[in-house]
């Protein structure tokens, strides 16, 4: 995918293209000395990265505050902040529990002027109210629920991409606890899949 097929596909602005651009670059320079994405992947990053992030606004086109939950190389946080970052009122949290990557996540907010705000510290202990809680490539879904779950509590929807594994990780995390899942088809990998969970609560 080129950034013109991945314009064409989300609606990206050519200011918001070249934004991505920038954060490309920045994680292709800092991958050679930091471990933040599968080398491999850095030639398909419009596809296998900026699209997967991208699709969750095109799920919930109104939601303006996002928390991204080990948002590591930034994805989706950091491409969902670089889309919204016009919009009034929007805000993503990204939200990472190794010191490393926060600097990291910290330079490409402040180079891009973005709307988000990057918090050094593990998920489940800070209270933020949200509208959706976001993760790729946190943790399996039965321990991703258990960083989510405080959001929930206080109103968020989760809306989490997945690989093939999705629905088996969904019947496993059934063990430990009780909600309504959908699940829905990736747009940038035919084996994916986005995780939308609008309950959750501990299973009795």
């Amino acid at each position: 995918m080129t950034p013109d097929q991945f314009a064409k596909a989300t609606g990206a602005t050519p200011v918001q293209v070249a934004d991505l651009e920038r954060f490309r670059a920045m994680v292709e320079q800092t991958n050679a000395v930091m471990n933040l994405v599968g080398p491999a992947t850095l030639p398909q990053f419009w596809s296998r990265h900026a699209l997967d992030s991208a699709q969750l606004l095109r799920l919930e086109p109104q939601v303006k505050t996002w928390a991204d939950l080990g948002a590591g190389a930034g994805f989706p946080g950091v491409v969902l902040a670089i889309l919204l970052k016009d919009a009034p009122g929007a805000k993503v949290w990204l939200i990472d529990s190794l010191a490393k990557r926060c600097r990291f996540l910290q330079e490409a907010v402040d180079a891009l002027g973005l709307p988000a705000e990057v918090v050094n510290a593990r998920a489940e202990s800070l209270n933020l109210s949200v509208e959706v809680v976001t993760a790729r490539a946190c943790a399996p879904m039965t321990r991703l629920l258990g960083f989510a779950e405080p959001y929930f509590r206080k109103g968020a929807r989760g809306l989490f991409l997945k690989g093939e594994s999705a629905e088996a990780e969904l019947n496993e995390a059934r063990k430990s606890w009780s909600f309504d899942p959908e699940l829905l088809p990736s747009a940038s990998d035919l084996r994916g899949r986005v995780v939308r969970i609008r309950r959750l609560s501990r299973a009795r």
